[in-house]
């Protein structure tokens, strides 16, 4: 493959910070969703920047039975209408110039005999061991199936200096129990260090962002813990419905679908200490420490400190929508949540006493993702001329999505004879202040797979760490289904959130 065309744009420069060893990447499920969206339009900007190895090979496999020819025709078009960036007619020729395509069921046992021909060949064709890297990108109840499979067929073992990998999306498992499981038959077959478990949070680079802002700032970390930080609020707030995922979302709720893993993840990065080094182990061994710091919900207080509802008829992103289960695909009767709050504590040295307020949910007044730091306000106030528009604690805001940036909150006097105090912003834009193109998350993700590379990606125990935390209320509220609250379409939110907030907060407006 001659795909890895060097670029004069200066990403390439960040995503070649580690070799990547020539190698065959196998996709499951090649024809899905996720491979037209994010996958091959990954893969393609990753050619476009010669962050790809020069011997780089491709296997799509899937149900559907079709030629090599046509798969890739389909992966073109792919490229072309879900790229960031128009794509370069003899990057994209030269990255799928050796694809090939291997069709049938996951549960087959010539599909993997096809595959481990394939994998041979294009080894014998780069005149040496690929490295091998196998991305789960099915349904869940898949994955087991299909890990067990490559370890009866030897496609799991290293050979010679080469290694193999496996990536598995999310989400894995929908219980402590069924997580513990699939972890358990994972790792019969794979060593946990070729185990990818991958969040796409986590390859954002504003989430990154925000360990650089931590860690590599000496103005942050004096006043980064319970003495200073009065409460820390996340929010994932969506103004879209379900779409077409009825089938999946309804059998998911928003608690699974957000809470359990992106926004624990983000819950981490804000608390986790700063590790000895950012090698994998050493990130992911603090990101398990703040988890393990959160009390286990017990069922006599989860009611307290956990509210869901459902949205109803409403005006939303512009037009009139229908509520959550006259959406198609969900029983009329469905009690699945499409916004969960929680309020949790982490019950260490640093944040004890200091409330962590995280929520999501669909069809919500406007899209944002959003950490809101909230100092504590100042001991003694002196202004108190009338007019004034008041001193208001110091508010750090980090948005992840859409107007990606930082703000801070400050007290500036307003021009005048008099001290009348109001609000002001500090603020740093992504696109105002970098002018070169983010690299999307698939793209940081995939390539640090390839490396090796596991600190962007989610490690057993701290996948079983954050079910040990929403497990306890997904029983909850399995175990007392409804009535739900309602909150209508467009709205903040259910007025029962705001049952959550503690000592005078409130949730900010969406």
């Amino acid at each position: 493959m001659s795909a890895a065309v060097q670029t004069a744009n200066p990403l390439a420069e960040g995503l070649e910070r580690l070799p990547v060893h020539p190698t065959s990447l196998v996709i499951f499920g090649a024809t899905g969703d996720l491979a037209r969206r994010k996958l091959l339009p990954a893969l393609y900007n990753l050619a476009h920047e010669g962050a790809l190895p020069e011997r780089f090979f491709l296997v799509g496999i899937s149900r559907r039975d079709m030629p090599h020819e046509e798969f890739r025709e389909q992966a073109e078009q792919a490229v072309r209408q879900f790229s960031r960036r128009e794509p370069d007619p003899d990057v994209l020729r030269a990255l799928l110039q050796d694809v090939r395509y291997v069709p049938g069921t996951f549960d087959e046992e010539g599909v993997y005999r096809h595959l481990a021909h394939s994998l041979e060949d294009f080894d014998s064709r780069a005149g040496q061991t690929l490295n091998r890297c196998f991305y789960l990108s099915t349904a869940p109840g898949f994955f087991p199936l299909i890990v067990e499979r490559l370890g009866e067929q030897g496609l799991s073992r290293q050979r010679d200096d080469a290694e193999v990998r496996v990536i598995i999306e999310k989400p894995f498992g929908t219980t402590l129990d069924e997580a513990r499981t699939l972890n358990a038959r994972v790792l019969s077959v794979f060593d946990e260090h070729q185990v990818f478990r991958i969040d796409h949070y986590l390859g954002k680079e504003t989430v990154q962002n925000l360990m650089a802002f931590r860690f590599a700032n000496g103005l942050f970390e004096p006043v980064w813990n319970r003495n200073y930080i009065d409460s820390v609020q996340i929010t994932a707030a969506e103004d879209i419905g379900i779409g077409s995922r009825a089938g999946y979302y309804d059998s998911a709720g928003a608690l699974r679908d957000l809470i359990q893993n992106h926004m624990l993840q983000l819950l981490c990065h804000v608390a986790m200490e700063p590790p000895v080094n950012f090698s994998a182990d050493e990130v992911r061994n603090e990101k398990v420490k703040v988890l393990l710091a959160i009390p286990q919900p017990q069922t006599e207080t989860i009611d307290d400190m956990a509210v869901r509802a459902q949205y109803t008829a409403g005006h939303a992103g512009g037009e009139d929508v229908v509520g959550y289960v006259e959406e198609e695909g969900v029983p009329p009767d469905s009690t699945t949540e499409t916004y969960a709050a929680l309020r949790l504590e982490v019950d260490n040295w640093r944040w004890a006493g200091v409330p962590f307020y995280l929520r999501t949910g669909k069809r919500l007044a406007r899209k944002v993702t959003e950490i809101a730091v909230k100092l504590k306000p100042v001991p003694h106030l002196a202004f108190n001329e009338s007019g004034s528009l008041g001193v208001r604690p110091n508010q750090l805001i980090l948005t992840l999505q859409p107007n990606e940036g930082v703000s801070l909150s400050l007290g500036a006097k307003i021009p005048g004879t008099r001290m009348i105090i109001r609000p002001v912003n500090m603020e740093f834009l992504y696109g105002t202040t970098f002018l070169s193109q983010s690299p999307e998350a698939y793209e940081r993700l995939i390539l640090d797979a390839m490396r090796g590379d596991a600190t962007l990606f989610t490690r057993n125990d701290e996948v079983e760490a954050q079910w040990r935390i929403c497990d306890p209320i997904v029983r909850r509220w399995r175990e007392k289904p409804g009535p739900l609250p309602q909150y209508e379409a467009g709205s903040q939110g259910p007025a029962e959130a705001e049952g959550l907030m503690r000592g005078g907060d409130s949730w900010r407006a969406i």
